[in-house]
């Protein structure tokens, strides 16, 4: 992901003044550019790559809050604020459960401070304001399509992910604004939802901003959460055409020191017979913390196989924040 520096949503799609019961001024000085660079021999730099860009918010004097995966392994983080400003920072923070991620800035900010909201404040069909950095030429007006369950190949879910169209082009890290002015959630990812004439929509899928207060004294004292991490397999699946497919492996992880294959589909968990991916997660961690085994069933060329998987935490395979 790199930075662009001249785009801008189209004119019909920006938010219009009257049309919000808040200032959007207040919203655009809160809403800031990150843009990070990862050394090269990093783990997630083969995938993520070594220079990234989105955007962030202010969720408390000096405090920056994003998506994870732009922060991920950065050893330079630059914020960009509204008024030309450039102020380095610094990844304090990441949570692979919820996929946030938080940035200490290394000099003042003195930017506006986002209010938190809940989600549920936004029915389906409700307005909502997709903001990125830079004002209301890169934001959007957007409203919520779904609340749903999201799994995500990379061994990632959420109970209930809020879904938003039309689509923010750049939509990592962006904020998505209630009608009452509040943070609601954080940008993730640019998604295509069918259509039921046929054909499909690009919509964004937006982390609900509720999952973060449980966690966010944890993340700003020791950059992670104080619970066990889940266990992790370095597996990539895809549950398309009605069977869970190993579509990729993760170098050096757990899979792979399993012998696991890709083309691979996964029969079942021990005992209990998968058929989707938040299935094939939830199965894996009820198992334990990170490293229980984990007992596969796979179907692999013509014949089923077991296989016996020692998880691992995925941070371990991570640098450190090196505040922490």
């Amino acid at each position: 992901m790199t930075q662009i520096e001249n785009w801008a949503v189209a004119a019909d799609l920006q938010p219009r003044p009257g049309d919000w019961r808040f200032d959007l001024d207040h919203v655009f000085d809160a809403v800031v550019g990150l843009s990070t660079t990862v050394p090269a021999d990093a783990f997630t730099a083969p995938v993520l790559g070594t220079e990234r860009a989105g955007h962030g918010v202010v969720i408390r004097e000096g405090v920056v809050l994003t998506v994870g995966y732009l922060i991920t392994e950065a050893d330079t983080v630059w914020i960009a604020c509204r008024d030309g400003r450039l102020i380095q920072g610094d990844p304090i923070g990441y949570d692979h459960e919820t996929g946030f991620g938080l940035v200490q800035a290394l000099g003042r900010l003195d930017l506006p401070v986002l209010p938190m909201g809940h989600s549920k404040s936004v029915a389906v069909g409700g307005a909502a304001l997709v903001a990125a950095s830079g004002g209301r030429s890169r934001s959007l007006a957007a409203r919520v399509i779904a609340k749903q369950e999201f799994a995500g190949y990379w061994e990632y879910l959420l109970d209930e992910a809020l879904f938003t169209a039309p689509a923010h082009p750049f939509w990592g890290g962006t904020a998505l604004i209630a009608p009452s002015g509040e943070l609601i959630g954080i940008g993730s990812l640019h998604l295509e939802r069918a259509l039921r004439g046929g054909g499909s929509e690009p919509i964004n899928m937006m982390v609900p901003i509720e999952l973060l207060p449980p966690i966010l004294g944890d993340l700003l004292a020791f950059g992670r959460p104080q619970r066990p991490p889940r266990p992790w397999l370095g597996m990539l699946a895809s549950d398309l055409d009605d069977s869970l497919t190993v579509i990729g492996l993760v170098e050096r992880g757990p899979a792979v020191q399993a012998g696991l294959q890709i083309g691979d589909v996964v029969l079942a968990v021990g005992e209990v017979a998968t058929t989707d991916l938040a299935e094939l997660f939830r199965e894996i961690w009820a198992l334990g913390p990170a490293g229980v085994e984990v007992p596969l069933r796979l179907w692999r060329e013509g014949r089923v196989i077991e296989a016996r998987v020692h998880s691992a935490a995925r941070d371990a395979f991570l640098r450190r924040p090196r505040l922490h």
